[in-house]
């Protein structure tokens, strides 16, 4: 059996200076137990006031679908649904908004066929002249959609590159071409005119 080497063992002779930095002082109470730990971090799910949960709760979701509301009409791009994003989106409501179009008064040229038939039930030629009014005013529409369609398509070629326009976009013309100014959403941001660049 090899001797050990006498620089390895332990020297009974040496001094060593007693570490005092690591003692501390006592804390003066005892250490809390697991299940005392658990319970102070405990809280619960639901508000023990539950009037007033519900009540913060509401308004929290207010608030936010409020929020949500005024930036899908001015037309933030944070709150648009997915078919109203999208610089070619926007170009079109532009574009759509800037023009006069026939379909616009598709609403009040119907509500005014309603009440003439209602008022003339009894005379079938004026009721009969209101309901082809009503129907050539509607073709007349189609046919300023279908134009506005074409329009817009060639434009959004020229602007965005031929094989980058997107799919929809005539569907998308002839839904706000059809609808009143003020009902549109997002609601215009250009004034009659002034088409966009």
């Amino acid at each position: 059996m090899a001797k050990l080497n006498s620089s390895n063992k332990a020297d009974p002779a040496a001094e060593y200076d007693l570490n005092t930095d690591s003692i501390s002082s006592s804390k003066g109470r005892a250490t809390p137990t697991r299940k005392e730990r658990e319970a102070a971090n405990l809280r619960p799910l639901v508000s023990s006031d539950r009037k007033a949960g519900n009540k913060a709760s509401r308004a929290r979701i207010n608030e936010a679908r409020e929020k949500a509301r005024v930036g899908m009409a001015n037309g933030d791009e944070k709150f648009l649904p997915i078919r109203d994003k999208g610089a070619q989106r926007r170009y079109i409501r532009d574009y759509t908004d800037a023009r006069w179009s026939v379909g616009e008064a598709i609403l009040p040229v119907m509500f005014l066929v309603i009440i003439l038939t209602f008022a003339f039930e009894r005379n079938t030629a004026v009721s009969s002249i209101a309901i082809f009014v009503l129907w050539g005013f509607f073709l007349i529409a189609v046919i300023d959609c279908i134009i506005a369609g074409l329009l817009i398509q060639r434009k959004l070629a020229a602007k965005f590159g031929a094989e980058k326009v997107q799919k929809g976009n005539r569907w998308y013309t002839a839904m706000r071409t059809l609808q009143l100014r003020p009902m549109r959403l997002p609601k215009p941001q250009v004034k009659r005119g002034a088409f966009p660049a």
